[in-house]
């Protein structure tokens, strides 16, 4: 039984990177066309409608859900990932889905080094070592000693720091509060943050990208509604290696939709940090 539930884990979360990879491109499009942050907080009303939708249908309702005893972390957590977003669609905007997931599959490595210091975790010298050659793969993207350095490729390696210290609160907020109610807040929270900002840069929308918008908050509910379930049926450290499959899924969208093209430099430095964090979450299981 558990290798049936550890299979359907895997399916869920191959379905789960397909359909955030599907989100990331409607986001693309839209934040070509419109503001970014009116973009992530009208897709955020959505986000936290679903979250009150699931907060509401399990045992002691919102009020359970909310209830946390780290309320300024969990408030932090929210905003944090929020504001990450924003940086994310914005460096979609600058450097495409394929260089922009390249950089940003460097997150789990990010996780790793910071754990010790943040977490307290031991990281060993296996792991330093893998840290080491994922970060030799992000400069390979980058190119910074080649022609001039474009400063917009520094956006996605901000938001894989920012993601990375927001996975790190998560599993700090986890040792006290349960995952629901890490979620309550993530979208509340988020939505809060983004309607106070995002409300002030408004623009009317045409109503064909109504309707891609519409699709973006679909794409959204549901990402986090299969995720949710991959780790209801199998362990995070049996699924999490096929997270990187969303870096395909990006790219294979970034080439055949928006005419993208992927440079070698890409190719190589994104193999390197794929395989690194392979290698990451693969002694991070045979330690714990």
């Amino acid at each position: 039984m558990a290798e049936q539930n550890t299979r359907l884990g895997i399916l869920m979360m191959v379905t789960t990177t397909f359909i955030f990879a599907v989100q990331d491109g409607i986001s693309q499009h839209l934040a070509r066309e419109y503001n970014v942050l009116m973009v992530v907080m009208i897709r955020y009303w959505f986000f936290a409608a679903f979250v009150m939708t699931v907060a509401s249908r399990k045992a002691g309702g919102m009020r359970a859900a909310a209830q946390t005893e780290q309320p300024v972390v969990q408030a932090f957590r929210g905003i944090l990932l929020a504001a990450e977003i924003c940086v994310m669609v914005a460096a979609f905007t600058y450097l495409g889905l394929v260089e922009s997931h390249a950089v940003f599959a460097c997150y789990p490595l990010l996780i790793a080094a910071l754990s010790g210091p943040v977490l307290g975790e031991k990281v060993g010298w296996r792991r330093w070592a893998a840290i080491g050659v994922g970060f030799v793969g992000v400069l390979i993207i980058l190119e910074p000693g080649f022609g001039v350095f474009r400063p917009e490729a520094t956006i996605a390696v901000a938001s894989a720091l920012m993601f990375a210290l927001y996975g790190l609160l998560t599993r700090f907020v986890a040792r006290k509060d349960s995952a629901a109610t890490s979620f309550f807040w993530t979208g509340i929270m988020g939505a809060i943050a983004m309607s106070c900002i995002g409300i002030w840069f408004w623009e009317p929308m045409s109503s064909n990208d109504w309707i891609w918008m519409g699709a973006l908050c679909i794409t959204g509910a549901a990402g986090h509604y299969t995720l949710i379930k991959c780790y209801e049926v199998a362990e995070a450290s049996a699924v999490q290696p096929f997270a990187y499959l969303q870096l395909v899924f990006a790219s294979i969208i970034g080439v055949s939709i928006f005419a993208e093209t992927i440079r070698t430099n890409v190719a190589i430095g994104a193999a390197l940090i794929v395989a690194a964090g392979l290698f990451t979450l693969w002694r991070q299981r045979v330690s714990s």
